[in-house]
């Protein structure tokens, strides 16, 4: 009995360290443009120097995010699942509603993981449908320990889709 309790435990012990992430399958099929960033990327962007000061808040910003991954995609099939697939983690992760809009079509919803202050975030995740010519969806999720005030500012230099609800909702949040 032992024997078979150090064998499952050895089985499981691998996918507690290595676990994906729910959006991870939408890296990789040829109709969803996916776009990565990991810490490593964030802390060498960080070590940049700089004079200006919005390129040294926008360092600042850099440092305190760990993961940003966007995925976009003008197939109904991947449109359905990025949805499904959201709002399921929605269910599970603990994240609660910051903003929603409903516009000409377009359905914008973004949620987030709040940190010890009101305007700290842990976890941001947007879902936009309908959006641009294609009738795009767009999944973004972004983690670590930021300020939503902040986030604005990454949307801009990075050219992010959905940048400016998000400077929407950091409007009601100061």
């Amino acid at each position: 009995m032992q024997k078979i309790i150090i064998t499952l435990v050895l089985t499981l012990l691998p996918t507690l360290f290595f676990a994906q992430s729910a959006f991870d399958k939408f890296d990789g099929p040829e109709d969803i443009t996916a776009v990565i960033v990991n810490k490593k990327m964030f802390e060498m962007m960080g070590k940049v120097d700089s004079k200006d000061k919005e390129s040294q808040q926008f360092l600042s910003l850099v440092k305190k995010l760990d993961n940003l991954k966007v995925f976009t995609t003008s197939s109904p099939k991947q449109s359905a699942d990025m949805k499904a697939t959201a709002d399921k983690y929605l269910k599970t992760a603990g994240l609660e509603e910051l903003m929603r809009i409903n516009d000409k079509g377009q359905n914008i919803k973004i949620m987030i993981k709040s940190g010890a202050k009101d305007t700290q975030i842990r976890e941001l995740l947007m879902l936009i449908e309908g959006s641009g010519k294609g009738n795009e969806t767009v999944l973004m999720s972004l983690t670590g320990n930021f300020d939503l005030n902040e986030i604005s500012l990454l949307t801009d230099k990075m050219n992010l889709p959905g940048g400016n609800d998000l400077k929407k909702a950091t409007k009601g949040k100061k």
